[in-house]
């Protein structure tokens, strides 16, 4: 039996090519270029700095753009306040528009306390100078000085630093200059300012958040950070940051009541702010006071819907404060979240013993060290605190006997 014509004198021009494989060679896609971003080199994520750099080196390498960092506030709101002021001004040295929202302070207030730049040459840390080599025997002796014990361990490296440079340093000491603010566009969102009404409907998002997220959403379509928008000759970044939500300030009983009847509504809007930044060029920093919600699983819900969670407990206050063990340090930082952005498992921290501390122009954040001996330590706290003690009694007359022997 003869074949079909019309298959006998098909040319093979037409027929389908035959593929041995499914795969197909992988292109690279081209990459974003904006002022003040770089690709990360673990997931090609692009990146912006924090405006801290030891927080970048924590996150990372910085904030990758279309998420969210949440900080949980220390007690009295004045080291979250201020990585969120360094955030902003990094925005403003990049020439990147914001978007400021708060309840409590003006947003023109916040950006007048943006911290000013320095120079990169006072900001550069100088590198640990090397152990010099030498054969002499008075060398050698003083080498024996050590304990032994001690001698052959490598030196304590503290400090949280990046072999690339990325972001700005700041002065907290001095203020950002007019003609340097003024010259970046900022959106700014003032809770009384925008008038809420009550609403009949049973929605689970409070009107002061409904107002909030409105607006960002008109800031991000009107000035074009939308990726759904045909791309443009030149493109920048949108920085978002949120001031204490979660607040009574916001028209929100999430932190004063127990069992509060808007439970879901900062949840709520988290998750629209998290779904609106994902298609967008944005990238948002956002300060919840955790301390004053008392319900633990609710305060999970919020830490899940962001994409990297820290966490400031400040000494201020409390018995650390006076504490000679931490006398080089101003709190602790707890790393709660860390993102999985185009991976199946996460960059994970080094080292999960943070801290923090304020110098005299700058903040920043390090390994908690201290003294390699904590009982010698602790025996000359005591043995001076006893030793005064005991001064100021036989002073008093109450000691009836001047041989009384204390065994430390």
């Amino acid at each position: 039996m003869a074949a079909p014509v019309n298959s006998v004198g098909k040319p093979s021009a037409e027929r389908p090519p035959f593929n041995s494989t499914s795969f197909q060679k992988k292109t690279r896609s081209k990459l974003i270029s904006i002022p003040g971003t770089r690709p990360s080199v673990q997931n090609g994520q692009l990146l912006v700095s924090t405006g801290v750099t030891s927080l970048d080196y924590l996150l990372g390498g910085g904030l990758a753009v279309g998420t969210v960092l949440l900080i949980e506030e220390d007690r009295f709101d004045s080291y979250s306040r201020m990585i969120l002021k360094y955030f902003l001004a990094e925005g403003v040295v990049c020439r990147h528009e914001l978007f400021v929202a708060s309840a409590q302070d003006n947003p023109d207030d916040i950006l007048q306390e943006l911290p000013a730049p320095i120079l990169d040459d006072v900001a550069i840390h100088k590198p640990v100078e090397q152990p010099r080599l030498s054969c002499e025997p008075q060398d050698n002796l003083d080498a024996m000085k050590i304990a032994w014990r001690y001698q052959n361990l490598p030196k304590v490296q503290c400090a949280l630093a990046s072999s690339s440079r990325f972001g700005h340093y700041y002065d907290v000491s001095k203020t950002m200059e007019p003609e340097i603010r003024q010259a970046a566009k900022c959106h700014r969102f003032y809770l009384p300012e925008h008038p809420t009404q009550s609403s009949t409907t049973n929605s689970r998002m409070i009107e002061s958040y409904s107002a909030l997220l409105k607006s960002l959403q008109e800031a991000i379509h009107r000035e074009g950070f939308d990726l759904s928008t045909p791309m443009s000759m030149s493109r920048n970044i949108l920085r978002v940051g949120l001031h204490s939500l979660g607040s009574a300030l916001w028209n929100d009983d999430l932190s004063c009541h127990d069992d509060p009847m808007h439970s879901h509504a900062l949840t709520t809007f988290l998750y629209g702010l998290r779904a609106l930044l994902r298609s967008s060029l944005s990238v948002a920093v956002v300060t919840v006071p955790s301390h004053l919600i008392q319900d633990r699983a609710l305060m999970g819900n919020i830490t899940r819907l962001c994409d990297n969670a820290i966490a400031l407990e400040s000494f201020k206050g409390s018995e650390r404060e006076t504490n000679p063990l931490y006398k080089d340090y101003h709190g602790l930082l707890h790393v709660r979240q860390v993102p999985y952005l185009n991976c199946l498992a996460s960059q994970l921290p080094d080292h999960k013993d943070l801290a923090f501390k304020l110098k005299r122009k700058q903040f920043s954040i390090e390994r908690l060290h201290l003294p390699p001996d904590l009982s010698e330590t602790v025996s000359r706290v005591s043995r001076g605190e006893l030793a005064g003690a005991a001064a100021v009694a036989s002073a008093c007359g109450s000691g009836t006997s001047g041989n009384k022997h204390l065994d430390f």
